[in-house]
C-alpha cells in the first residue's frame, strides 16, 4: 500500500490567496536566448514548463526587468515595462500554470550595475553617486561606470515601476511576484550599509535603508490587491568582508515580517567573486550549506521562510522542514538536472532522482552561449524537441560497447525506445574511468550519479555483460543491427625525460590510490583533472604545485566551475607555475622551463601527469563494419566532458530505428 514518504514536503502551503501544491519551489533562473525584442520564445516556454510538468509547486522566471531605461543589467532580460510583451509572457505563464504550478515573475533592477542601460545611452542610478563601480567584479565591464544618486523623483518612478511590473505580471497570468532584494541588485544596494551611505530619509540608518523595499511592497499591494502573493528574495548575508552578515539579515527579515507572503533567504553578492559560490554552492560544500540562514530568520519571524542553495535530496529537504528551519525549499539547478525531482519524491522514488553534480555546466554555458544545458540531463536545452514522443521506432538489436557515462546513457535511452539492448563493459563495474574519483569527498554527487545510472541499467531490462570486451568477433557473433562504440579514452603520457621514474604516476592511478603521492607533489597539467586532483591531495595534507605550459589554467569551457576551483585552490594554498613546461623529471622533482629558457627545479616527492586523454579511436574503428549502423560516442570520438557524452548518447540512441 502506498505511503507518503515525505509528508511535510508535500503538504500544500497557502501564500496570500494562492495554494501551492507542495513545498518545492522552482527558484529563479534567467533564460538568455530571447527574441530580438527580449521576449521569451517557445523554447523558453518549454524550458520553464518542463519544471512544472515535473511537479514543482512554483516555477520562477528570472531576470524580469522593471525599468528597461535605467535597470537593465544585461541585454537578455525580459522587459516588464513593454506592453508588447503581453502575448509572449501570457504564453509563458500559461505554459507553467497549465501543469499545476504557480508561475512566478522575478522583478529585478540592476541599479549601479545596469551596464546594459548605460550601453544604450541612458543614465544609471544607485543609492549614491559613484565615478566608477569598484570592487572585485564578476561583470568587470561594470567597473568605471558613472553612477548617479537616485533623486526623489527617480525613487518615486522606481517604486511605481516595480508596482507596474507586478501588475503586468498578474495581467499576464503570473500567480506571484518575486521581488529580488538580494545579490547586489538595486534593493540590495539600498539595504547594505556598505553601499547606502546616503544622509537623507532613504539611507544611513537601518530604518531609512529599509524604506525603498518596503515602499515597493506597499505599492505592489495597492496595485495587485492583498490576495496576490509577494515573495521577497534577500541576501541573509552578503558573504564578503565588507558586506553585512546574518545579524543584519535577520533585522531585514524582521522588517519584512507580515508585509510579504514569503521571505526567500538567499545569500551573497553577484559582483563579488568569492561570494558567488556561496549564493550557488559549489561541489566543495555540503548539502544545505545555506540552510542555517533560513533557520536563523525563521526563529524571529512569523512569515513563511524559504531556503535555497543546491538542494537535491528530498529526505534532507524533509528534515529541514521537520526541524522548523524553513517552510519552503527552493531548487534551481536540482530541477535542471532532474525536472521530475518533485514527482519522483512524491511517488516515493527518491532513489530515482538524478541529482545535480554542482559542476556549473548549466550556468557557465548560459553565460558563454546564452543556452541552458546540463551535464547529466541531455533534455535541457532541447525541451521543445523532447517534450513530444518521437515517431514509433522499428525495434532494433543494439550493442553498446563500453559502460561509462556515454555507454550507460545510450543503453538507457535505446531501451526506453523499445530496442533490445546489450551493454558490454570490459571491467567488472559500470562507470568507466570516472570511477577512479568515487572516493573524492567533493565528487560525492558524481559518484552517486554513476551508481544511480548503473542501477537504472540493471532495472531497465538491458542485457548487461560485465568483464566483456567487445571485439569484432564478438560483435559479429551477436549480429546487432546497431553498434554504439563508447570505449572512452586513455591518459596521454608526456614525452619528458624521467617520465618512467619511480616518483612519477598518472592522475587516474593517484585518484585510485592517493598513498602513491608523497608529501610534496607537482602536477603536470592545469586542466580540470589536474586542478581537481590537486585540491583532493591538498585536502589530504599534501603540498601541491600545478605546472601548466599555458599562461592560465584551463576552465574546460566552464567559467563558473573554474571560479570555484580558483577559490578552492587559494583556500588550500595550492601554488601554480604558469607558462612553464616540464623539461625533465629527476629524483628531486621537476625542472620547469619558461618560454625565455629559464630553468627552475620544483622540488617534489611525487610528480603526477594529467595532460589530456587520447581517444580509443582505432579500437572503436575495428567495430565499424560489424553492423549495418554504427556510431562512436563519448570520449572515443573526442574527449570532452560529461555533458557532451550524455547529450550525444541520448540523441543518437533516440534516433535509432527511425529508418
Amino acid at each position: 500500500m502506498y505511503e507518503l514518504k515525505y509528508p511535510r514536503l508535500f503538504t500544500p502551503i497557502r501564500l496570500g490567496g494562492t495554494i501551492f501544491r507542495n513545498r518545492i519551489f522552482g527558484s529563479p533562473t534567467g533564460y538568455q536566448d530571447l527574441t530580438c525584442e527580449q521576449f521569451p520564445p517557445p523554447e523558453a516556454v518549454a524550458y520553464y514548463a518542463r519544471k512544472a510538468m515535473g511537479g514543482a509547486a512554483s516555477v520562477a522566471v528570472g531576470e524580469c526587468v522593471v525599468d528597461s531605461k535605467r535597470g537593465r543589467g544585461g541585454p537578455n532580460h525580459i522587459p516588464m515595462d513593454d506592453p508588447e510583451a503581453l502575448g509572449a509572457l501570457t504564453n509563458l505563464a500559461e505554459g507553467i500554470s497549465k501543469h499545476g504550478a504557480v508561475a512566478v515573475a522575478e522583478l529585478q533592477h540592476a541599479g549601479m550595475y545596469a551596464q546594459d542601460s548605460q550601453r544604450l545611452g541612458n543614465d544609471i542610478y544607485g543609492p549614491v553617486a559613484l565615478s566608477g563601480v569598484q570592487g572585485e567584479l564578476v561583470h568587470a565591464d561594470a567597473a568605471g561606470a558613472k553612477v548617479l544618486a537616485m533623486t526623489e523623483e527617480v525613487l518615486e518612478e522606481t517604486i511605481e515601476a516595480y508596482a507596474n511590473a507586478a501588475a503586468f505580471a498578474k495581467l499576464c497570468g503570473f500567480g506571484m511576484a518575486l521581488i529580488h532584494g538580494g545579490h547586489g541588485w538595486l534593493l540590495s544596494q539600498f539595504l547594505s550599509p556598505h553601499t547606502n551611505t546616503r544622509d537623507d530619509r532613504w539611507g544611513g540608518g537601518f530604518e531609512n535603508r529599509m524604506r525603498l523595499p518596503l515602499a515597493i511592497v506597499e505599492r505592489i499591494r495597492r496595485k495587485c490587491g492583498p490576495g496576490f502573493p509577494i515573495e521577497f528574495r534577500m541576501s541573509a548575508t552578503e558573504a564578503h568582508p565588507k558586506g553585512y552578515d546574518i545579524d543584519e539579515g535577520v533585522k531585514i527579515a524582521m522588517a519584512l515580517d507580515g508585509k510579504v507572503d514569503l521571505i526567500h533567504a538567499s545569500a551573497g553578492h553577484h559582483e563579488i567573486r568569492d561570494a558567488f559560490v556561496v549564493t550557488h554552492p559549489d561541489m566543495f560544500k555540503p548539502e544545505g550549506s545555506n540552510a542555517y540562514l533560513a533557520a536563523e530568520i525563521k526563529k524571529r519571524v512569523k512569515t513563511p521562510v524559504a531556503t535555497v542553495g543546491a538542494y537535491t535530496d528530498p529526505a534532507f529537504m524533509e528534515e529541514i522542514l521537520a526541524a522548523g528551519k524553513a517552510d519552503v525549499v527552493e531548487v534551481a539547478r536540482g530541477l535542471i538536472a532532474d525536472p521530475d525531482l518533485p514527482a519522483k519524491a512524491r511517488a516515493g522514488q527518491g532513489d530515482k532522482i538524478v541529482k545535480c553534480l554542482r559542476c556549473f555546466t548549466c550556468f557557465s554555458n548560459l553565460l558563454t552561449n546564452r543556452q541552458f544545458c546540463c551535464a547529466i540531463n541531455p533534455e535541457i536545452g532541447s525541451e521543445l524537441e523532447t517534450r513530444s514522443a518521437p515517431p514509433q521506432a522499428e525495434r532494433r538489436t543494439v550493442l553498446v560497447a563500453g559502460g561509462g557515462v556515454a555507454g550507460m546513457q545510450a543503453a538507457l535511452t535505446a531501451r526506453s525506445r523499445g530496442h533490445e539492448v546489450i551493454l558490454c563493459e570490459k571491467g567488472e563495474r559500470l562507470g568507466g574511468t570516472l570511477l577512479c574519483e568515487e572516493h573524492v569527498p567533493f565528487k560525492d554527487k558524481l559518484s552517486a550519479y554513476l551508481g544511480a545510472q548503473a542501477r537504472f541499467v540493471a532495472e531497465s531490462g538491458v542485457e548487461l555483460r560485465l568483464n566483456t570486451e567487445v571485439t569484432p568477433a564478438l560483435a559479429r557473433s551477436l549480429a546487432p543491427d546497431v553498434i554504439l562504440a563508447a570505449l572512452g579514452a586513455r591518459p596521454v603520457v608526456p614525452r619528458i625525460p624521467g617520465i618512467d621514474g619511480q616518483n612519477v604516476a598518472g592522475a587516474e592511478d593517484v585518484y585510485r590510490n592517493p598513498d602513491l603521492a608523497g608529501k610534496r607533489v607537482v602536477l603536470l597539467g592545469g586542466g580540470l583533472v589536474g586542478v581537481e586532483l590537486g585540491i583532493f591531495l591538498a585536502d589530504l595534507g599534501r603540498e601541491v604545485t600545478v605546472m601548466e605550459m599555458l599562461p592560465a589554467l584551463s576552465d574546460g569551457g566552464n567559467v563558473l566551475h573554474a571560479l570555484a576551483l580558483d577559490i578552492a585552490m587559494r583556500e588550500r594554498g595550492i601554488r601554480t607555475a604558469l607558462s612553464t613546461k616540464a623539461a625533465e623529471i629527476n629524483g628531486q622533482g621537476v625542472v620547469g622551463e619558461t618560454a625565455g629558457g629559464e630553468k627552475t627545479l620544483f622540488e617534489a616527492d611525487t610528480v603526477i601527469y594529467a595532460i589530456g586523454q587520447k581517444p580509443l579511436a582505432e579500437e572503436a574503428d575495428e567495430l565499424r563494419a560489424c553492423a549495418p549502423e554504427f556510431h562512436r560516442i563519448g570520449d572515443c570520438l573526442t574527449p570532452k566532458n560529461i555533458r557532451a557524452a550524455t547529450r550525444a548518447a541520448f540523441f543518437i540512441a533516440n534516433s535509432i530505428g527511425r529508418i
